[in-house]
């Protein structure tokens, strides 16, 4: 009877591992696609800014340093790439600045903002941060799953035999947590 009980416990137990093994595979990788669906969003908007600023040139001469803003900012968000959550994290605030700096300076010009060119150029990049908010909360929502399986007992036992690390959240930097100062003084 005994050799039963034990043969059994072990099989709970080797089912256990495999059963959160498994759940840790599944969250790594879903956590590994929602990254990848943030990039597919950002190379869309790396995409579409130099359309933007061909459009722009034409309009703003006396604004190149907007225009440069934005495109610098683009340059350094492709070159982090392959850095750090948070390198990359803050590459984009910075591009998401120098766009809004961009629309900003584009209001004075009503014949540009009348340009069909530019009107459907603005919705698209509008559309496409809304697309890379929604990839970045769906990536945060998957690295907290994954960082809840590593750390929550006994599936932390699992991770931690088997090398599987917390995520990292794609978050917003100190620009992106400041309050807008709105002012309607001439």
């Amino acid at each position: 009877m005994l050799p039963i009980v034990i043969v059994a416990v072990l099989g709970a137990v080797i089912t256990a591992i495999i059963l959160t093994f498994n759940k840790l595979i599944r969250n790594n990788n879903r956590t590994k696609n929602a990254l990848s669906d943030v990039d597919v969003q950002l190379k869309r908007r790396y995409d579409l800014v130099p359309n933007l600023v061909e459009v722009v040139k034409g309009y703003q001469q006396h604004e190149a340093s907007v225009l440069e803003e934005v495109t610098l900012a683009r340059t350094a968000a492709i070159g982090v790439q392959r850095g750090t959550i948070a390198e990359r994290a803050v590459a984009e605030t910075a591009l998401s600045g120098a766009l809004k700096s961009f629309f900003m300076v584009a209001e004075n010009y009503p014949d540009l903002k009348a340009s069909e060119n530019f009107k459907q150029l603005q919705m698209q990049l509008v559309t496409l941060e809304d697309d890379i908010q929604s990839a970045r909360r769906y990536y945060n929502a998957c690295v907290r799953e994954m960082n809840t399986a590593t750390q929550v007992f006994p599936s932390s036992i699992v991770a931690l035999a088997f090398g599987f690390k917390e995520g990292e959240f794609f978050g917003a930097d100190e620009k992106e947590k400041a309050n807008v100062n709105v002012s309607f003084a001439r």
